[in-house]
């Protein structure tokens, strides 16, 4: 038996990622995504795509994703083994600190099988030095689901300048209940949290005058609805309610908002993602008629 090497691919070596046999239960598999033809779109790169060979054969790989004029990987959603240690050396190795998103089917601790795909992942995971943050449900709504009427308590308005929602966004990540802004803010304040949403709403392709601010029919301000488009998919990328508006289930009308704008502008499909423990979002979705197609386990 040969030394195990844990390496980045070269252009040409993609049979070494793609030959690994692992389970489709799980990971980037269960979305379907081909590696090859994300690769040629830029997305996975040699250089970010990373494997452990055992004897001549691939016994671990891990790919790190992002956008196609991304300089660097933005995420780690692909990350399979058929050895535990060399899983756990592939990402010890690599030179990448991006957040891991593990998706799972939604009732994967009811599937022992699955189940021990998804805790050998995690495991791995945490054995390199990263820990769980949180999971997340991930919907797929299509219009067979039907389009949620409209409340009509609420005005939604364009708001052109940027400040303007920064400041929004500082108020509606105090108290919080979502984990990324929650460790956003503990590790580094309101005003890094507001900015790291806002640099993320900038990066996505769709068009900025999408964005709405949400107000009364008095005019106070509610909150901010985001509809959007990532690389891949219509999406709804933010909703999210000031403190002073809270308990009135004003998040519903937000995402019933960005649902109708998704739609008017032709979607056949729109993803999103709720904590699981964010209990008034998930009602939300539950109500606009979102079904849960996956969870996502984050990992930083």
């Amino acid at each position: 038996m040969t030394d195990l090497v844990v390496r980045p691919l070269v252009a040409g070596e993609e049979r070494l990622f793609t030959d690994l046999a692992a389970a489709r239960s799980v990971g980037s598999a269960l979305l379907g995504r081909d590696y090859e033809k994300m690769a040629r779109r830029g997305e996975y790169r040699p250089e970010w795509t990373w494997v452990a060979i055992q004897d001549g054969e691939p016994v671990a790989r891990a790919a790190w994703w992002a956008g196609e004029k991304d300089e660097q990987p933005l995420a780690l959603d692909w990350f399979d083994f058929t050895d535990f240690e060399a899983g756990v050396e592939v990402l010890r190795r690599a030179p990448f600190r991006a957040e891991y998103s593990l998706t799972t089917p939604p009732g994967w601790r009811e599937d022992p099988a699955v189940k021990a795909e998804v805790e050998s992942r995690i495991q791995a995971a945490t054995a390199a030095g990263m820990e769980v943050l949180v999971e997340r449900y991930r919907y797929t709504w299509t219009p067979a689901d039907g389009v949620p009427r409209r409340p009509g308590r609420l005005e939604f308005r364009a708001e052109p300048h940027d400040d303007k929602f920064l400041e929004v966004f500082r108020r509606v990540h105090q108290g919080s209940l979502d984990a990324h802004v929650r460790r956003t803010v503990a590790a580094h304040g309101l005003d890094a949290a507001a900015r790291e949403d806002l640099d993320l709403l900038r990066w996505l392709p769709s068009p900025r005058d999408w964005w709405r601010l949400a107000y009364t029919r008095e005019g106070d301000l509610v909150g901010l609805t985001i509809p959007a488009r990532n690389p891949s998919v219509p999406i709804v990328a933010y909703v999210g309610v000031v403190p002073e508006h809270r308990g009135h289930g004003y998040a519903y009308d937000l995402l019933v908002e960005a649902t109708h704008e998704l739609v008017g502008h032709g979607a056949e499909k729109i993803v999103a993602a709720t904590d699981v423990t964010n209990g008034p979002m998930a009602a939300a979705f539950a109500k606009a008629g979102y079904p849960v197609r996956y969870h996502r386990i984050d990992l930083v």
